[in-house]
This record gives C-alpha cells, sequence and structure tokens, in this order.
C-alpha cells in the first residue's frame, strides 16, 4: 500500500481499469473464438462473425487495450481462416 493519497488514488484507479481491461480482452477472446468455430461450419454465419471478431477487435484498439499490431495479427488470421473455407 502506498505512503500517500494520491498513491491511494492511482491504485484505486489501476484496479478499474484492470477490471476493464479483463472484461474487454475476454469478450475479444470469445467473439474470435465463436468465429474461428463458425468458420469450420462455413456460411453466411461465419462471415457475420468474422466482422463481429474484427469490430471488437477494433473497438478494443480504440481503448488501448491491444496492440494494434497484434489487432491485426488477429484479424489477419481469421480473414485467412475464413477465405479458405468459402
Amino acid at each position: 500500500m502506498s505512503n500517500s493519497s494520491q498513491g491511494s488514488k492511482v491504485a484505486r484507479t489501476a484496479a478499474r481499469r484492470r477490471l476493464r481491461n479483463r472484461l474487454v480482452r475476454s469478450s475479444v477472446k470469445t467473439y474470435v473464438a465463436k468465429a474461428e468455430n463458425s468458420v469450420s461450419v462455413g456460411g453466411e454465419a461465419a462471415q457475420v462473425r468474422a466482422r463481429q471478431a474484427a469490430s471488437s477487435i477494433d473497438k478494443a484498439v480504440g481503448k488501448g487495450i491491444i496492440h494494434r499490431n497484434k489487432a491485426a495479427r488477429l484479424k489477419s488470421r481469421l480473414a485467412k481462416k475464413a477465405n479458405r473455407n468459402k
């Protein structure tokens, strides 16, 4: 624990941000997993899920939760899988 009141405030805000970041990262992983599962089946649902996953990835980048290079890598791999099973 910190000795100053400002340090305590920083610790509290960091805890709030950590919870929010974990929630967003988890939802990105969920969207990507659902998209990958539906790609194996194929069809229009796979394209919709891939778009949803890409959108959630972009939102996470906008909030500064994941790095833009990681986002590009995730979207590229997802697009490759989706296009392979068209």
